[in-house]
């Protein structure tokens, strides 16, 4: 497997810029995800480090040689597209080891790596199947496996997920994780899905505008997004964004909040400032014995088993919150809530970036 380095990488159409100076470094072993809205250039950096896309400047080094402007053949990878682009007329055998015959390799050697992936992938029962019969997730199998059987120096993968229906995408996510936990094989993976984000990477870029607006592991994006952008894509439900003033004593009031910011929520110094609390449903809790930061007039509840959505107002202001499933809460009521302000995100209301 390599290191993949991306220094100024840069793609212009036309008078649109698709890509602009991406700096970035794919650890070899890496789980390397690229995240983002649709037309936020992710894959358009994805093909460029293919070879399928040339781009306009900048420089791709693949195990520290400059492969820029090579052609993908010449760039020893496997990609692994949304659509399977697997031969109809062949069955999952011969699916597999179509890159090998077409190398030239003999036939005994084919046969061994072909079953080598199968058993990885654990579809060998599956190898004398026509591809044509088998379910999404199975094929998708044998796309991978197509990639897995040339031992390439590193794994591309484009939405490669984004056909499957729920059950059988969950379930890849899950093989998926296992598989480079078996192989570990260097790996960018393009999606605009958060939650196989979360799963798969070991880091993740979040792009916008064909911008890297952060790189970080799954945890650090979560819990230290750098502004309000990335604080809301990633979680679901979205973060609460509460609008109100940050005094310069580092207290916050707004939505009826008025509270002292913990030592360490805020990256500078205080000063007064339009700003917006973020909070997340989970850090909160319903208020006992007139501990409350915070009243929310209740619009409606969702249940979703294990918890309850409960989404609600406070003096005008959209506010969700995860309450334990056992709460007893409706339409109409008033419901007094505590929050975990040591998690709270203050971001400037005019930039956006987190304070």
């Amino acid at each position: 497997m390599a290191e993949i380095r991306v220094e100024e990488l840069k793609k212009d159409f036309g008078s649109f810029v698709a890509v602009q100076n991406s700096n970035f470094v794919v650890a070899d072993g890496d789980f390397f995800v690229m995240l983002g809205p649709s037309g936020c250039g992710k894959t358009t950096t994805l093909r460029m480090i293919a070879g399928l896309e040339l781009p306009t400047g900048g420089r791709i080094l693949l195990d520290g040689e400059d492969v820029t402007m090579r052609r993908a053949r010449e760039r020893d990878i496997a990609f692994v597209f949304q659509l399977f682009a697997l031969y109809p007329h062949m069955n999952v055998r011969k699916n597999i080891g179509f890159p090998l015959l077409a190398q030239g390799m003999p036939a005994a050697e084919i046969r061994q790596r072909v079953e080598e992936a199968a058993r990885l992938l654990r579809i060998d029962h599956l190898l004398n199947k026509p591809v044509s019969g088998l379910a999404g997730g199975d094929r998708q199998r044998v796309a991978l496996g197509r990639a897995i059987v040339r031992r390439p120096k590193c794994f591309l993968m484009d939405e490669p997920l984004g056909t499957l229906d729920a059950e059988f995408r969950d379930l890849m996510v899950h093989e998926l994780r296992e598989l480079h936990n078996r192989i570990h094989a260097t790996t960018v993976y393009v999606t605009h899905d958060q939650h196989e984000a979360m799963t798969l990477a070991t880091q993740v870029v979040l792009m916008k505008d064909g911008k890297i607006v952060q790189m970080a592991t799954p945890t650090e994006l979560y819990a230290r997004p750098v502004n309000r952008f990335a604080a809301t894509f990633i979680g679901s439900p979205a973060i609460n964004l509460i609008k109100g003033e940050l005094g310069a004593d580092g207290r916050f009031k707004g939505a009826g909040l008025d509270v002292a910011l913990p030592q360490g929520v805020l990256d500078v110094a205080p000063s007064a400032r339009p700003a917006e609390l973020g909070l997340r449903s989970e850090n909160a809790r319903i208020a006992r014995d007139g501990d409350a930061h915070q009243t929310i007039d209740v619009d409606y509840v969702e249940p979703t088993g294990a918890d309850l959505y409960v989404n609600g107002k406070g003096e005008g202001q959209d506010i969700v919150v995860r309450v334990e499933n056992t709460a007893r809460i409706k339409s109409g009521d008033k419901l007094p809530i505590r929050w975990q302000l040591d998690q709270a995100l203050v971001f400037d209301a005019a930039s956006g970036d987190r304070i």
